[in-house]
């Protein structure tokens, strides 16, 4: 399967920074940095479960990868603070061929997985039964299982990120539409075992 990238994400291909990413407190760093923007290490660990000495080495260890880098103090900040910003808005990889990526790519797979559903519980937690109900009625999930060849599944997979990909780079748009907030599409495709 060939990389697709109609979003501008960072494309891992180096099976040691898929290994490096599939660490909680790194995998949740550059979540929140691709989230919310530039920030400190002691502002990060407030998040991400690690102190911020922790946090920092672990930022460090993920700039060696490029996936963040020294980011500019926001306007009125303390520019003695070291802040640190994603350097793309997400990420993606393929599954690499040699038994030692394709572990790392696992490993970076079911990190991924655990934290989209810890995701999905605090948002059912804290975010929820606070929304308005046009925003309510559109919220919810779907479990869908189709046949399909891996091609086909291919397909459905760039299908809808071209159907997403407007609304991706609008994060980046200075005037969204009236009415426009945040949403988290969590997409999971698991096929099944052969019988």
């Amino acid at each position: 399967m060939s990389l697709r990238n109609p979003y501008g994400d960072f494309e891992i291909t180096d099976p040691q920074a898929m290994r490096a990413l599939a660490h909680p407190v790194r995998l949740a760093t550059l979540s929140r940095l691709q989230r919310n923007g530039p920030a400190t290490a002691t502002q990060l660990s407030e998040h991400v479960g690690a102190s911020p000495s922790v946090t920092s080495w672990h930022l460090r260890h993920l700039a060696t990868f490029g996936l963040v880098a020294d980011g500019p103090p926001p306007s009125g900040s303390d520019r003695r603070q070291r802040w640190w910003s994603a350097v793309s808005r997400g990420f993606r990889y393929d599954m690499p061929d040699a038994p030692e990526g394709a572990e790392a790519g696992r490993l970076l797979r079911a990190e991924m997985m655990k934290q989209s559903l810890k995701a999905a519980q605090q948002w059912m937690a804290e975010t929820e039964f606070g929304l308005e109900p046009e925003w309510d009625e559109v919220a919810g999930s779907a479990n869908t299982r189709v046949v399909v060849t891996p091609e086909e599944a291919e397909a459905i997979e760039s299908a809808m990120e071209r159907i997403l990909a407007p609304y991706v780079r609008r994060r980046d748009d200075n005037d969204p539409p009236a009415g426009a907030r945040s949403v988290r599409y969590l997409r999971m495709s698991l096929p099944e075992a052969t019988t």
